[in-house]
């Protein structure tokens, strides 16, 4: 059989494959899924590759699969590990950590001011795959972006750099990577006026930058063997689904909650009440990612949060649920513990995603101020994942977030619809999306059952 498109999700542990036909017509469609071990440690990504695609087969009752074309997702090879370096923890170092984050980057390492030695031996021990240099508002200050970015070209590492700051020093940065033989991308400020942020062009370059670096990561060499189109980052994947279903619905949240991290996704300029309170400016798109709260790898975290004794006034066999708990719940009972980690991860993530008022006193009396993500205007709160979209209660615990918090968070209203990605392919629609984004965005609407 012939299939239009196969997109890969090649993860740590899992390779994934789904098939969609129809691409470019008026009805595209999703057929199904394949699954594998990823194969990146053996040395060649696409043994797994090719037995997820055989997986797939067997799941179709297939003799035979042939494809047009392969888009893939990739988190192998340890993702995209990245360390940013600006002026102003608070501003141009923040702008460019939201860039490499809203990209799928997982950030190893982010310093303000000029690198210390120190500082650099510690970017030489991480080996990164991308280097990402910013500093300065546009015709303001210069030396701290030039004398970070010389003093890591000059340790010769061998790894691409990104240079997203002061726009007036681009010359200059140019020389230095020649002199050093640096690959470098030369991108516009991401903060080019003070309260002003400009992460989509970063954010395009780090896919890009990502896309070439991965080809050549230990296992992937041989992946452009079967994937023709693009690869980027997964978590950057959700973001550009995330976006292309804001503009057809309206502001969004997207919580992907894994066996690892959880991440979440918001889409959305916030209210403008908020706005004019608030004391520093946010992208509209925003991603976080909580390293601590994954319902199997980091599950001992979560408990921890919770505290067993609390748990154990809901769940008597605490102890033996944590000490059994698997990759996939198989029973009831262990689907309903996975259920309160998962809503536990859903809400910390939550408050560490989202902003909240502040009050101020002072002689003339109360000044409310607001500070991080206004989550207010949300009008649908996403699920995608294993989690969120395989366990039986997933509905009602992304409904719990209308009616957390105090008041003062800047949380989504009891107003928010909740829609869960059924198919679990949001990210193999995200990487869709970039070629084909009007069937991306039926192929997203049907899996999350909008008519």
């Amino acid at each position: 059989m012939k299939i239009n498109v196969l997109v890969a999700e090649i993860g740590s542990t899992t390779t994934v494959v789904n098939a969609f036909n129809g691409i470019g017509g008026p009805c595209p469609k999703f057929l199904g899924q394949g699954q594998f071990p990823t194969t990146v440690l053996n040395g060649d990504v696409t043994v797994g590759l090719k037995g997820a695609v055989e997986s797939l087969r067997n799941s179709l009752k297939l003799d035979d699969i042939a494809y047009d074309e392969m888009l893939a997702t990739s988190s192998a090879a340890g993702g995209l590990r990245m360390t940013v370096h600006g002026l102003v923890y608070d501003m141009t170092v923040r702008a460019a950590k939201e860039a490499a984050l809203g990209a799928g980057g997982i950030i190893k390492m982010v310093t303000a001011g000029r690198l210390r030695r120190t500082d650099l031996k510690k970017i030489q021990e991480i080996n990164p795959n991308i280097i990402l240099v910013a500093g300065g508002v546009d015709y303001g200050e210069r030396d701290t972006a030039l004398y970070n970015f010389e003093a890591i070209a000059a340790m010769r590492l061998g790894i691409p750099m990104i240079y997203a700051g002061n726009i007036e020093n681009q010359d200059e940065i140019k020389e230095i990577a020649e002199e050093f033989d640096v690959k470098l991308y030369l991108v516009d400020n991401v903060y080019p006026k003070v309260d002003m942020l400009n992460v989509e062009p970063t954010r395009k370059v780090i896919q890009d930058a990502f896309e070439e670096h991965i080809i050549h990561a230990p296992g992937m060499t041989k992946v452009r063997d079967m994937v023709s189109g693009p690869i980027i980052p997964t978590p950057g994947a959700v973001m550009e689904a995330a976006k292309l279903l804001k503009e057809a619905l309206g502001d969004l949240v997207v919580f992907d909650v894994g066996g690892a991290t959880t991440d979440v996704h918001s889409v959305t300029q916030g209210s403008e009440e908020i706005n004019r309170i608030l004391i520093s400016p946010e992208p509209e798109a925003k991603r976080t990612v909580e390293g601590d709260l994954g319902v199997y790898v980091n599950l001992a975290h979560i408990v921890e949060k919770i505290g067993i004794e609390n748990l154990k006034k809901e769940f008597p066999d605490a102890e033996e649920l944590v000490e059994n708990a698997k990759p996939i719940p198989e029973t009831d009972r262990e689907k309903e513990f996975i259920e309160r980690l998962t809503k536990e991860a859903v809400l910390t993530s939550l408050e560490r995603h989202a902003g909240a008022l502040r009050h101020l006193y002072g002689p003339s009396g109360k000044k409310t101020i607001a500070e991080g993500k206004d989550l207010t205007n949300v009008k649908y709160i996403v699920g995608t994942g294993g989690a969120l979209t395989r366990l039986p209660n997933r509905v009602k615990i992304l409904e719990a977030i209308g009616k957390y918090g105090k008041g003062t968070e800047l949380f989504p209203t009891s107003n928010s619809k909740v829609i869960i990605d059924n198919n679990y392919i949001m990210a193999s629609l995200g990487v869709l999306s970039k070629k084909y984004p009007m069937d991306a965005l039926l192929l997203l609407k049907e899996s999350m059952e909008i008519k």
